[in-house]
């Protein structure tokens, strides 16, 4: 039996999770969403700071309805995650259809370091916008 690499099997899981992730995404988008307008995060709630993670959920919304830069504004990790997994997917399905001269992307230490980043960095920008200069990110998905 052939050893599978990180990168195969990665794709394997992409494949497998695909369904999963538009399911969970068309579940939070139309049924969660407008089902709770007004949930908020606990952090907002008890501290009125945002979190690492604030607006994760109108992120994905808007992403879903293709507002993009609206998504990236809201939480551009989402947008990072969705472009670093199409272009994976994509490469590798390509280099599986055996196009020439394309080689399936590999995975790198710095794809998880700019997810940090960008966590981290998403996180001071917001509350300094809203500490410093009174710019509060919507609390509520306007699409």
């Amino acid at each position: 039996m052939e050893h599978m690499s990180t990168e195969d099997a990665l794709y394997f899981f992409g494949l497998i999770t695909l369904p999963i992730y538009l399911a969970a995404a068309f579940f939070v988008v139309e049924w969660v969403v407008p089902h709770f307008p007004d949930a908020q995060c606990i952090f907002w709630s008890l501290w009125g700071v945002y979190c690492p993670g604030c607006g994760g959920t109108r992120a994905l919304t808007a992403m879903v309805h293709g507002h993009f830069v609206q998504s990236a504004w809201y939480h551009p990790l989402i947008m990072y995650c969705a472009v670093l997994y199409a272009f994976f997917m994509l490469s590798h399905t390509l280099e599986k259809l055996h196009v020439p001269h394309i080689k399936g992307m590999r995975v790198h230490l710095w794809m998880l370091y700019g997810m940090l980043v960008i966590i981290v960095v998403n996180c001071i920008l917001k509350n300094v916008l809203k500490f410093a200069f009174g710019i509060v990110m919507a609390t509520s998905i306007v699409l």
